[in-house]
C-alpha cells in the first residue's frame, strides 16, 4: 500500500522538544496525578482527580486528544491479515459528568469488520494524564453485532477512572487502563524508554515500550510501544504466554490534523 506521512504542525515540536509555544495549550512534562489508595502490588488503581481541570480536547508527549487525530496499524493474526484505524472523532459524550472525547478502534480481518470500539478519553490539567472514562464495544460476525464483551463506563457497577497515557512516563511505573471491575482490567507497566522500532511508516527511537496485562486474562501479554508526538506505533500480542511468535500490528500511516 502507498505509505502516507503528514509532519506535525510546529506548535507540537515545539512542545515536545520543551520549547515554549503561543499555543493555548499547557506544556508536557508536569507530574502525573498520584494514587491514593489501592496500591495492590505496587498498581496504581484508583486517582485522585480533585485538582483536574479536565477538557476532551488536547494532548501529551504520547496520546492526542484532537479530532482528525488517526494511527493506521497492519500485521497479522496467524494467516489473517489485519487491520486496526485509531480515529480521534468530532464526537464526545457525558460520563459521570465529566465530557469525554470519543476515539474509535476498528479492527478488520481479511477486509471484513471484526469489532469497534469507541473509548471514552479526558485530558487532565495541568498534569496532562489522560484517563479512560469507559468503553463501547461491539463485536461482529458476518456484518452483524454478536457482543458487547468489555462495555464498561465510570459510574457504573463500581467502576472509576483508569489512566489510559500519563502525561509524564516514569520507567517501572504500574497503573490500571481500564478499572471496570470484573470487566474490564487492563493495565500497563513501563518497562523501557529506549526501544529502536522499524515500521513502515518509518523508523523511531528513544520509544517507550509497555507490557500489558489483565487479571481476567493471566495467559495472555501485549507490548505496546510509543513514540513522542505520534503516539502508538506498535504492537505484539501474546494469546498465551508461552507463545514464541506473537500477533504483530505496525504503524503504516499516521494523521497529525494542524
Amino acid at each position: 500500500m502507498k505509505i502516507q506521512l503528514f509532519l506535525l504542525p510546529s506548535s507540537l515540536i515545539l512542545l515536545i522538544m520543551g520549547i515554549p509555544s503561543v499555543s493555548s495549550m499547557d506544556t508536557f512534562g508536569q507530574h502525573p496525578i498520584e494514587s491514593t489508595e489501592n496500591k495492590t502490588n505496587g498498581w496504581k488503581k484508583s486517582f485522585n482527580l480533585d485538582e483536574c481541570n479536565f477538557s476532551s480536547i488536547g494532548y501529551n508527549d504520547y496520546m492526542i486528544l484532537i479530532p482528525g487525530y488517526q494511527l493506521i496499524l497492519e500485521g497479522k493474526e496467524n494467516i489473517t491479515d489485519v487491520q486496526l484505524s485509531i480515529t480521534v472523532l468530532n464526537d464526545t459524550k457525558t460520563v459521570n459528568g465529566v465530557e469525554t472525547r470519543i476515539v474509535e478502534e476498528k479492527k478488520t480481518e481479511d477486509g471484513i469488520l471484526d469489532e469497534i470500539a469507541k473509548n471514552y478519553f479526558v485530558i487532565c490539567k495541568p498534569s496532562n494524564d489522560i484517563f479512560n472514562f469507559g468503553e463501547e464495544v461491539d463485536y461482529y460476525e458476518y456484518g452483524k453485532i454478536v457482543s458487547h464483551e468489555g462495555a464498561w463506563e465510570v459510574g457504573v457497577n463500581g467502576s472509576n477512572p483508569g489512566i489510559v497515557m500519563p502525561g509524564k512516563i516514569e520507567l517501572n511505573s504500574k497503573y490500571y487502563q481500564e478499572n471496570g471491575p470484573g470487566i474490564a482490567e487492563d493495565r500497563a507497566e513501563i518497562i523501557s524508554m529506549t526501544e529502536t522500532v522499524n515500521t513502515p511508516a518509518g523508523t523511531f527511537d528513544k520509544v517507550v515500550k509497555s507490557k500489558e496485562t489483565n487479571p481476567l486474562e493471566p495467559n495472555s501479554k501485549d507490548y505496546k510501544f510509543y513514540v513522542k508526538g505520534i503516539g502508538f506505533i506498535k504492537e505484539e500480542s501474546f494469546k498465551l504466554i508461552e507463545s514464541l511468535n506473537p500477533e504483530t500490528l505496525t504503524l503504516v500511516k499516521y494523521i497529525v490534523p494542524n
